[in-house]
C-alpha cells in the first residue's frame, strides 16, 4: 500500500488526502436557478436525493466572473492575485500586445493537483475547451503514469507525453463533439467515468463549457435536458465510489433589449468621442477563442489612460454612462477584488446585471448570436452553487464561501 501524508500543504492551505476518490466539477455559467429549477422540474432525481443527505451551499465567485480567473481560483484554492490570471484576456503593458490568458508562464501559483501528484496522488482532468488544458494541468509530471490532463476538444490529439495519455479519444466510442455543442461537456462527463474506472485517480476535476447557459435560461427545456444530462453521469460516478463536489465559475444573466439585441455600452467609442481617439484603450477580459457565444461582450472591462493626469475625468465620465455599476482606480479595484495590479489596466468598469460593455462597435462580430445575449463577468454574476454528496460541518461562519473554497471543503469539513 502506497505511503502518503496525511495533508497536503499548496499556497498558504492544508488539504486533508482523499479517503475515496474525490471528483469535483466546475459547471461553466451555472447560476443556482438552473440547477433548482431542473430539480424542481424532476429533471435531476440523483442531484435532488444527493442535497438531501450531502449540502446544497452558495458561495461567491471571484471578479472578473469570467471562466479562466476561476477555473484557477479554484484548481489553486486562492484568487487571482496569488495565481496571477486576471482574465480570459489582459494586455501586456511591457509590450502592448493584447494576450490570451492561457500561457501557464502567467501562473504565478502552483495547483492543488501538483501538489498532490508530488505526494504520490493520481490525478485526472478533463475541460472541454483547450484553451484551460494546459493552465489546469500546470506542473504535473505524465512521465510518472500518474496524472491525464486533456480536452473535449482535443481529446483525438492527445499523446503521453503531453496529457499523461495517447489518444484520448479511445476512451469513448463516439466522435468529438463541436465545441460550440452542449456534446462537448457530455464527453467530458463520459471520460470522466471511463477514467474512474480504470484510472481510480484520488482527485478528478471536471470543466464543462456555458454554452448552453450563454443560450437558454434556467428552466428552459433546453436547460433542463443539459442539466438532466449532467444528473446520470452525477450517478454514474458516484455509483464507482467517489464523493462529489460541484460548483461554477461564475453565473449568468440576460444582457439584451426588448428586441433581442445585446444591451450594450460601446465605451471605446464612448471615450472617443469625449477625449479623443488614441487616448484611451478598453480590454474586454472575456475575449477568449470562442466569442460566438458571447461576442466578446461582458460585465467587466479594464480602461487604460494615455495621460494620466486625465485619469479622473475618464473616471468620472465613465460613471456618468447609464448602465454603470462601478468605476474604481487599479488600486481601488484590485483590492477589492484580489486582482495583480500589473495585469489590469488603469482603471477598473463594472457594470449594471443587465448591461455588457464592449470596446468599439464595429470590432465586436454579432453574426454568431443566434439568441438574445446571456452573459456574465460583473458581480452580478458572483453567486454560485456549492453543493456536495456527503454532509458538511466545521465551517467558519465568519469566512463567506467563495468557488475556490471548493476542495478545502470536499476534503476538511464534509463526512
Amino acid at each position: 500500500m502506497s505511503q502518503h501524508p496525511d495533508t497536503i500543504s499548496v499556497n498558504g492551505r492544508s488539504y486533508n488526502w482523499p479517503q475515496k476518490p474525490l471528483v469535483v466539477v466546475c459547471i461553466d455559467g451555472s447560476e443556482p436557478a438552473y440547477t433548482q429549477q431542473a430539480i424542481a422540474a424532476g429533471k435531476m432525481p440523483f442531484t435532488a436525493k444527493m442535497l438531501q443527505s450531502g449540502a446544497d451551499l452558495r458561495g461567491k465567485c471571484v471578479i472578473p466572473s469570467f471562466t479562466n480567473p476561476n477555473n484557477l481560483s479554484i484548481v489553486t484554492g486562492v484568487p487571482p492575485v496569488v495565481h496571477g490570471i486576471s482574465g480570459n484576456y489582459y494586455l501586456d503593458r511591457d509590450r502592448g500586445e493584447e494576450v490570451l490568458m492561457n500561457d501557464p508562464a502567467l501562473l504565478t501559483a502552483d495547483t492543488i493537483f501538483k501538489a498532490f501528484q508530488d505526494q504520490g496522488a493520481r490525478i485526472a482532468i478533463v475541460t472541454a475547451k483547450d484553451k484551460l488544458r494546459r493552465l489546469l494541468g500546470y506542473g504535473l509530471d505524465y512521465n510518472q503514469g500518474t496524472a491525464v490532463c486533456f480536452s473535449s476538444e482535443k481529446a483525438d490529439q492527445t499523446s503521453k507525453g503531453e496529457h499523461g495519455i495517447d489518444h484520448a479519444d479511445r476512451l469513448l466510442n463516439r466522435p468529438i463533439p463541436s465545441v460550440y455543442s452542449a456534446d462537448l461537456s457530455e464527453y467530458i462527463f463520459a471520460a470522466g467515468v471511463e477514467l474512474l474506472s480504470s484510472m481510480k485517480p484520488d482527485l478528478m476535476y471536471l470543466s464543462t463549457t456555458d454554452y448552453v447557459q450563454h443560450k437558454h435560461a434556467p428552466g428552459t427545456a433546453e436547460a433542463n435536458a443539459f442539466y438532466a444530462m449532467m444528473d446520470s453521469y452525477f450517478a454514474k460516478l458516484h455509483n464507482l465510489g467517489a464523493d462529489l463536489a460541484m460548483t461554477a465559475d461564475h453565473g449568468m444573466n440576460a444582457k439584451h433589449l426588448p428586441g433581442g439585441a445585446p444591451d450594450a455600452i460601446y465605451l471605446g467609442d464612448e471615450l472617443d468621442e469625449k477625449f479623443g481617439q488614441g487616448q484611451t484603450r478598453v480590454i474586454c477580459p472575456i475575449t477568449d477563442p470562442y466569442v460566438v457565444h458571447h461576442g466578446a461582450l461582458g460585465s467587466f472591462v479594464t480602461v487604460y489612460v494615455v495621460d494620466a493626469d486625465k485619469q479622473g475625468d475618464v473616471m468620472d465620465f465613465i460613471a456618468s454612462l447609464d448602465g454603470i455599476d462601478e468605476v474604481l482606480n487599479n488600486a481601488e479595484g484590485c483590492k477589492k477584488f484580489d486582482l495583480p495590479t500589473e495585469r489590469m489596466g488603469d482603471i477598473i468598469v463594472v457594470s449594471d446585471k443587465n448591461k455588457v460593455i464592449g470596446t468599439h462597435e464595429k470590432d465586436h462580430d454579432l453574426s454568431g448570436l443566434k439568441e438574445p445575449l446571456r452573459s456574465h463577468g460583473g458581480t452580478s454574476e458572483q453567486t454560485v452553487p456549492m453543493m456536495f454528496s456527503r454532509p458538511v460541518k466545521g465551517l467558519n461562519p465568519n469566512h463567506p464561501l467563495r468557488n475556490f473554497d471548493i476542495f478545502h471543503v470536499a476534503l476538511n469539513h464534509t463526512i
